[in-house]
């Protein structure tokens, strides 16, 4: 059976390969998982990721990830689908509580309902085996996957976290500390603005902090709110780059382990950490000396999470999936950017060039996956070469230019604004020359003039 006729692409000509491409990231991501639970088990002596979404099956799990999950698979829904499937979720979790309540069972903090969000998600899967077919199938699968993908993608992230801790005891703060002296030490400058604006800066970042998620699944609803209508999901839309982010990101915090500045250089935050660990007590008010760096050891459960900044690549990826939309969402897109940027830095979390490379490390993934929708774009590749080049640079720069950085401040402060910037102005010039171009309102014909 022909594929082309007339030089025109037939359903089956496209439809092979997008079925080809979401089997084996289905395979790749279940492969990943199962890989993460043997490392886990055999290295960090914890449960993977599997058996912790499994044990939430029955066990009271946290909320948020569950609920966030199962409002994503009902993009798929129509709206009465969607109240069945949220009034069985509160059924469910209604009864699980009761019972809990019955045999006196305990639960951990804030870990009281969500149970009935992810027998949904894992019912829904089930109707979709046996009771639809063809693109029902494929659409209602593919809902289902993303709720379960958005939930398990939490737990992974917390079990990464805990590998860093484990395997990886010596970190690299003085050296990315050292380097931040080019940029001014913007931590400890943030850090005191914050402190003298306590308790509103505090609370109001530390919201934003916290709730980033929550921002991103309020993001993706609106991108993904006629999938229902129009039983597609859109070519590219902010989930993806969420989870990518997530992927990626904790295998360079394996290669390049980094604490932060309230942790290598303050009293530690959030129950870890602690001025024995510490080079000094010196954040937010007395700036590091620039001496010469070396490793240092850090306890085993602080997690090894700054370089690059995920909650700057993940805020970057919301200003940027918020540009198209409306107006209150464009500038809820550019506040939660700012504001995450200053808890980064204010709370201690993070170095100014965790920042930079965070901005360069969500750019790079955004192009990289809207060029595979593109098939392969050559101006996509190219970016994605050059971006990946700059963020190597920078890494290596932190890692054996640090001194030299910290003596130059005039010099390779501008660099790595200018690297960064550089990465800012193509991905600009490149998605704008993506973008559709509007065709021109036709004309009307002249009128010839009466004689």
């Amino acid at each position: 059976m022909l594929s082309r006729i007339k030089g025109r692409t037939t359903p089956a000509a496209w439809r092979e390969p997008r079925a080809i491409l979401w089997a084996t990231a289905g395979v790749a991501t279940l492969g990943f998982l199962i890989i993460l639970e043997i490392f886990a088990r055999r290295y960090a002596g914890i449960p993977g990721p599997l058996t912790e979404q499994a044990k939430e099956t029955i066990f009271a799990p946290k909320p948020g990830p569950l609920y966030a999950g199962l409002a994503l698979m009902m993009v798929v829904l129509t709206w009465r689908q969607r109240f069945v499937a949220v009034g069985a979720a509160i059924g469910i979790d209604v009864v699980f509580v009761l019972v809990r309540w019955a045999v006196d069972a305990e639960a951990a903090d804030g870990h009281s309902f969500g149970n009935g969000a992810l027998w949904v998600m894992l019912g829904y899967a089930v109707i979709a085996v046996t009771r639809r077919s063809g693109r029902e199938r494929v659409l209602l699968l593919k809902g289902v996957g993303l709720g379960l993908l958005l939930a398990a993608g939490r737990k992974t992230g917390d079990i990464w976290l805990i590998i860093t801790a484990k395997t990886r005891p010596t970190v690299l703060d003085q050296y990315v500390a050292t380097a931040d002296q080019a940029l001014g030490n913007p931590s400890w400058l943030v850090g005191r603005i914050l402190q003298a604006t306590d308790p509103i800066g505090t609370h109001l970042l530390g919201l934003v902090y916290a709730q980033l998620a929550v921002a991103a699944v309020v993001v993706a609803l609106y991108q993904l709110r006629n999938v229902g209508v129009e039983g597609r999901f859109p070519r590219h839309h902010l989930v993806r780059t969420f989870l990518v982010i997530g992927l990626l990101g904790p295998g360079i915090y394996m290669l390049f382990p980094v604490v932060g500045p309230v942790f290598a250089y303050g009293p530690g935050a959030s129950g870890t950490g602690g001025v024995q660990w510490a080079v000094a007590n010196l954040w937010p008010h007395t700036p590091p000396a620039v001496t010469a760096p070396h490793p240092m050891t850090y306890d085993g459960i602080t997690p090894r999470n700054c370089m690059p900044s995920l909650h700057t690549a993940w805020a970057t990826a919301i200003f940027i999936h918020t540009r198209k939309g409306p107006r209150i969402l464009r500038y809820a897109g550019t506040f939660w950017l700012i504001a995450t940027l200053g808890a980064t830095l204010g709370f201690g979390y993070h170095y100014g060039t965790d920042l930079i490379a965070g901005v360069v490390f969500a750019l790079t993934i955004e192009v990289a996956l809207r060029s595979i929708d593109r098939g392969g774009d050559r101006s996509g590749v190219q970016f994605v070469a050059y971006g990946t080049a700059v963020f190597a640079a920078l890494l290596v720069s932190y890692r054996y230019l640090p001194t030299q950085m910290a003596g130059h401040p005039w010099l390779f402060g501008p660099l790595l604004i200018l690297a960064m910037a550089s990465v800012i102005h193509r991905y600009v010039r490149i998605t704008g020359l993506w973008e559709p171009k509007a065709a021109p309102a036709p004309q009307p014909d002249p009128r010839p003039e009466l004689v």
